[in-house]
């Protein structure tokens, strides 16, 4: 008899979307978190595209706290503004997010443990009778254990909230400066009508992202924005920026989802919409192993089937950019507002999906 229950290690969005597919199944499915209370802690920005959204099948209006319909990209002095008649995107309360996913994970039958740190040897020991889903974050114990390969490559980044009267509610700003924070941007993203955020990501593992966010809070348009706003709350977060070689193991029935396997956008280091899809398909794929003894290498040959091109794109955008100075990079601001890219991307931009845009942009022979 095989096994017929699944252990997943971490409470974040992507584990608990699987453990809600795996529970809803009828598998016994529990969930294992370090933390009291899951969720604590996060310090990640919650911007993901409506579109992106529906399709976890989650209830998320209840953590939306802004709507968005735009973007200004700034470098070198160079300003590109895309607008959207309509939202295309949302602002999550990432911890609320989390606490919606552990109710209906809860309500289809899992079990949640909190304040389990989980080792090696206890790993080990749920290996004997579990399928292993690691959902343990981007310094993932469970890859680590069963030798899953690394992460090559990190983003780190620094926030903090102000509480300001924002003039543009439904607008993001990004600044792209290699020099500054290289490998990523900074930005100012109002997180409702009278918060916003003000953050910066880089690669450099050897600058202090606390300091690269303080040289951004004396950027003239950064402090006339905030003014004499009062911080409210803040922190560091670790983003996973490459994929691990390998996301799933199917002799030692191992899988990984989420920042455990870098499903990860590298435009921007957000991974909850594919980090969830891939959790959905890791639960499929569980399922009909258990019912069907379907091999469990199928979970990354779906995932990269659907997701692949994608995250390649993301990845070649990332390293274009990163290889540029901030002065190149407004040239190619000033040359995409003169070929009308404002209007274009305004209308079929898409955050998750490159390729889509790529193919917009061609079909219409915009070119």
């Amino acid at each position: 008899m095989g096994k017929e229950s699944v252990a997943i290690v971490g409470a974040g969005t992507a584990g608990l979307i699987a453990a809600r597919g795996t529970a809803s199944s009828g598998m016994a499915t529990t969930v294992y978190d370090q933390k009291r209370i899951p969720g604590d802690g996060i310090h990640a920005s919650g911007i993901l595209s409506l579109t992106g959204l529906e399709t976890l099948g989650i209830d998320y209006t209840r953590a939306i706290t802004n709507t968005l319909k735009g973007a200004n990209l700034h470098a070198a002095g160079k300003t590109m503004k895309i607008r959207s008649k309509d939202p295309v995107a949302v602002v999550l309360d990432r911890k609320r997010l989390n606490e919606l996913c552990m109710e209906n994970a809860e309500k289809a039958g899992a079990r949640i443990e909190v304040g389990r740190r989980m080792t090696g040897r206890e790993i080990d020991h749920l290996s004997r009778r579990s399928i292993i889903v690691g959902a343990d974050g981007s310094v993932s114990t469970v890859a680590s254990h069963f030798g899953m390969g690394a992460i090559r490559s990190y983003s780190i980044t620094y926030k903090q909230e102000y509480n300001v009267d924002v003039p543009e509610p439904d607008v993001v700003d990004l600044f792209f400066d290699n020099r500054s924070w290289p490998g990523l941007f900074a930005w100012l993203c109002p997180n409702a009508k009278d918060l916003v955020e003000v953050g910066v990501g880089t690669t450099a593992h050897s600058v202090n992202s606390k300091r690269v966010l303080e040289k951004f809070l004396g950027m003239k348009e950064v402090s006339d924005r905030i003014g004499n706003g009062k911080p409210v709350s803040g922190g560091a977060s670790i983003i996973p920026m490459s994929r691990r070689k390998s996301i799933v193991d199917p002799k030692r029935e191992v899988l990984l989802v989420g920042d455990a396997a870098g499903q990860i956008k590298a435009t921007t280091g957000g991974g909850i919409i594919f980090g969830s899809n891939a959790a959905l398909m890791a639960a499929d794929v569980i399922r009909e192993h258990v019912r069907s003894g379907m091999d469990l290498s199928v979970y990354e040959k779906r995932f990269m089937a659907k997701y692949g091109t994608e995250m390649k794109l993301h990845s070649m955008t990332n390293r274009f950019y990163s290889s540029m100075s901030p002065k190149s990079i407004g040239r190619i601001i000033g040359m995409s507002k003169a070929m009308g890219m404002e209007g274009f991307l305004g209308k079929y931009g898409d955050m998750d999906r490159p390729s889509l845009v790529i193919k917009r942009f061609f079909l219409r022979r915009l070119a």
